[in-house]
């Protein structure tokens, strides 16, 4: 049975922390209750967190019904956005892929909300890397459960996690497997099992794991 590789999105396989704020800013003209601005800085902070998450952060006086009206006009207008356009790469995604779908099968689980991944998949042609997805928006569910529901339905039974953020680590160790840390992506790591500076380092970091 071939191994799993199961990868973040965001601060991993790339960066849409640029057009997103911009995306942001337009949604909060939208809303005259919205008084604050996005920056770049708030957005990268807000990546690896589900959209409820997200809506508590920046709305903590609103209404949970208040808040999530404005973050998922933000989410709606943010996939069709990157379904044409796409985001930034990081450098050696494609090729690092392509390398390692010759031994392991390769999937993704995001914090993000529905319609978000195959936007990315959609926008850069990356559909036939990946066997399976899956996202919080999508199941309701937070990252390690989906872990966990993908690795299910698709019967694997060793692979590794590969993200960015401390959260992306607590949802590796809830699905019980490794975690591989992106230190190139937004957010920091406590202990994880390998650390990986570039994309392109995966290929050699990923033996001694799976």
């Amino acid at each position: 049975m071939r191994k799993a590789i199961i990868f973040d999105l965001d601060g991993t396989l790339w960066d849409a922390t640029g057009c997103s704020v911009d995306i942001w800013n337009k949604v909060f003209d939208k809303h005259e209750e919205v008084s604050i601005r996005m920056t770049t800085e708030i957005s990268s902070s807000l990546m690896g967190k589900t959209m409820p998450e997200i809506g508590a952060v920046l709305f903590p006086d609103m209404t949970e019904e208040a808040r999530m009206s404005i973050v998922d006009d933000f989410g709606d207008e943010e996939v069709k956005y990157l379904s044409e356009h796409g985001a930034v790469l990081y450098d050696g995604v494609e090729e690092t892929l392509s390398s390692l779908e010759r031994d392991y099968d390769l999937y993704i689980v995001s914090n993000c909300q529905d319609g978000y991944v195959p936007a990315f998949l959609n926008a850069h042609k990356m559909e036939h890397h990946f066997k399976d997805i899956e996202m919080s928006g999508r199941t309701g569910m937070d990252k390690g459960e989906n872990i966990k529901l993908l690795m299910e339905r698709n019967d694997i039974k060793k692979a590794v996690y590969v993200g960015d953020t401390e959260g992306d680590e607590n949802a590796a160790r809830y699905a019980g497997i490794p975690f591989i840390w992106a230190s190139y992506g937004f957010g920091k790591a406590k202990q994880p099992d390998k650390i990986i500076g570039s994309i392109k380092e995966l290929k050699k970091t990923i033996r001694v794991d799976v």
